[in-house]
């Protein structure tokens, strides 16, 4: 989880020194992340997507969509990576009434068929390769200063 974290924090520091996102500055906000000890290791990686986000969301001061659920895991460069039990969050995530989800796109390839039909037609399964498609489906305003 702690690792996680840090990796959420860097993937953002380097959007934003590369110039990728508007308005984002670690000059005047400082971030702390409290990842207790007793939290399940397994259960960080898949938290990554969900991290960057809202590290990005604080440091541009851009609203994240409140209808939307994510899962994925996250690597130095950016890259979305698989998870394990995407049956479960797609089942938690309509559960929630969340409107919309964003998942790696290995599994959306590979692991949609498990889903029950009835979460399927009532969510809007978004497959993701990068963070920079996290952020331009989980931030409100528009906030990429170039292509992806």
């Amino acid at each position: 989880m702690k690792e996680s974290a840090r990796i959420a924090h860097s993937v953002v520091k380097g959007l934003i020194d590369r110039k990728k996102i508007k308005g984002g500055t670690f000059k005047d906000k400082d971030i702390h992340m409290h990842i207790p000890e007793g939290a399940t290791p397994k259960d960080g990686p898949s938290a990554g997507i969900a991290m960057s986000l809202v590290i990005a969301s604080i440091l541009t001061d851009k609203k994240v969509d409140s209808s939307l659920a994510m899962t994925g895991e996250i690597t130095l460069t950016g890259k979305v990576l698989p998870i394990g039990g995407l049956k479960e969050k797609l089942i938690a995530a309509y559960k929630a009434k969340m409107t919309k989800v964003l998942i790696p796109e290995k599994n959306y390839k590979r692991d949609l068929k498990d889903i029950p039909d009835e979460v399927k037609e009532n969510l809007e399964i978004v497959p993701v390769k990068r963070i920079e498609e996290v952020l331009q489906h989980g931030l409100v305003e528009q906030w990429l200063q170039i292509d992806c």
